[in-house]
């Protein structure tokens, strides 16, 4: 059987899925094979395993740490917030309805064997099983039917390591604020507190530090710094939605729809010195960047309504007009069509008027697709043409078939998991719209698209070597390994652990 531990929070983005994920990286350099587990994740960044079924990213970004392929297993339970009061429920990968937050609710103990024997499955086959949490184990309206915070726990009876994010402000509250609100035998679960995000002098902190494990009776066994390292987000909070690189010679819009999704695409394009990618949410905030990216979306037609209503539509389509590059992804690609049709009620049903950049009509149906691709770019026309040859890897995720007419070419051809070669995308002038998630990931391809939008404005860049990004990412796994190790009293924590 194998070991766990759990990392809990006081509070949504304290820093959980970072803290676990270096975990899983230390418990790997120490020799043991590690799993990430979280029974319930609610987030718009998936993922799609080789077997074609979708997770979210956090566990999929600790799994690489942990250095293990990515599986439904470590998260069984995936909620992809459809509006504000209702998600698409997906189980063991697969989606089994939308649902409100009132039915799934009432629902969700249903799902408890799933979790279980999800759990039991990585219980078999690993050392570790560093399991992560959701927002708080203090929300009293929630905790009688909790499933994924002090419930979880239980099931499998975790060790806890609770984390209060001090950047925030308020850290000492926050820990004895929720200890406070926990029952006695919840209390009893937490063996650590970790304070998280910390600037500064710790010498300062160190009173606050007594007087918290004298208050609460439990032993802080870190506290671990702001992280400054190039590991994806999961988070609708993320703050990557606030950067700016005011340096970058190429500026780059990112229409920050409402129920944006999978915008770890763009994190590329946002890592390079070159590129001032910015997140857009009001016209006066667009200016005039040389690429607007519209993404994925949970809800294309609610947030096309959205973009018509907050004018950014209108400003897209006079930017368009004068040369600006148009590209979208998956939800993105399909409001650049002509037509939303949408005859089962898939989104909101009924047709909406798509953006009419691209003569493509799509339908949403009821089947969602979730397939791994690779392939090649064929044919890419307009300025983007000295692309063409580029191998192209990623994923398909969405609701829709999406159709093109003979105005506008295809420029992909893809290979799905063990299915046949297909088209996908389509542009036309120096508008381009693809289902492919991750196109600009695969060497080469971002660097040559920022040389060429540099170039359009007579800057020429140097050309450098292409970035190894799977380098990169295990680069950055050590470094958060490194550091935590640093500040974390690793000896308390495989106490606790064992």
């Amino acid at each position: 059987m194998a070991k766990s531990i759990m990392i809990q929070g006081t509070m949504s983005n304290v820093g959980k899925s970072l803290i676990a994920a270096g975990l899983c990286r230390i418990f790997k350099q120490d020799g043991y094979k590690v799993a990430p587990f979280k029974s319930q994740n609610m987030a718009l960044n998936s993922y799609i395993t080789k077997e074609g079924l979708e997770m979210g990213r956090a566990q999929v970004v600790q799994a690489e740490a942990a250095g293990v392929e990515p599986s439904v297993f470590m998260n069984p339970i995936l909620l992809k917030p459809t509006n504000d009061i209702g998600s698409q429920v997906i189980v063991n990968g697969e989606v089994i309805g939308n649902m409100s937050a009132r039915e799934y609710f009432a629902y969700k103990k249903q799902l408890i064997p799933e979790i279980l024997k999800a759990y039991e499955n990585l219980d078999k086959e690993y050392d570790i099983i560093v399991i992560e949490g959701a927002g708080s184990p203090a929300e009293i309206n929630l905790k009688q039917d909790d499933i994924v915070n002090m419930g979880m726990a239980k099931m499998v009876k975790a060790p806890v390591l609770l984390v209060g994010d001090i950047d925030r402000g308020g850290v000492f509250a926050q820990l004895v604020g929720t200890i406070m609100l926990l029952e006695d035998d919840e209390k009893a679960m937490i063996k650590g507190t970790i304070i998280n995000k910390f600037r500064g002098d710790k010498t300062i902190l160190d009173p606050g530090i007594e007087m918290l494990e004298e208050m609460t009776k439990i032993p802080v066994v870190g506290v671990t710094p702001y992280m400054q390292v190039d590991i994806e987000d999961e988070d609708s909070l993320s703050e990557r939605f606030a950067r700016k690189n005011s340096q970058g010679v190429v500026d780059i819009a990112v229409i920050r729809l409402p129920r944006i999704s999978n915008f770890t695409d763009f994190a590329v394009l946002e890592g390079m010195a070159e590129v001032n990618l910015r997140y857009v949410d009001r016209v006066e905030k667009l200016g005039n960047p040389d690429m607007i990216l519209l993404p994925g979306t949970k809800n294309t037609m609610a947030d096309l309504r959205w973009l018509r209503e907050s004018g950014l539509e209108a400003a897209i389509l006079k930017a368009q007009q004068k040369g600006t590059v148009i590209f979208g992804i998956c939800g993105g690609y399909q409001m650049l069509g002509e037509l939303l049709e949408d005859p089962e009620g898939v989104e909101e049903g009924g047709t909406l008027r798509g953006m009419g950049l691209l003569p493509a009509k799509t339908i949403f149906t009821v089947e969602k697709t979730r397939t791994r691709v690779s392939g090649e770019i064929q044919q890419f026309s307009g300025m983007f043409q000295r692309l063409s040859g580029k191998k192209l890897e990623g994923y398909e995720i969405h609701m829709g078939v999406t159709s093109i007419n003979g105005k506008a070419e295809s420029f992909s051809i893809i290979s799905e998991e063990g299915k046949v070669s297909k088209s996908d995308g389509a542009c036309i002038e120096n508008v381009y719209g693809t289902y492919v998630h991750g196109i600009f990931d695969e060497d080469g391809i971002a660097e040559e698209l920022v040389r060429i939008l540099a170039e359009k404005k007579g800057i020429y860049l140097e050309e450098q070597q292409n970035v190894d990004r799977h380098a990169h990412k295990e680069s950055q796994y050590d470094l958060l390994a490194d550091t935590l190790r640093k500040y974390l009293d690793m000896d308390r924590v495989y106490e606790i652990l064992l």
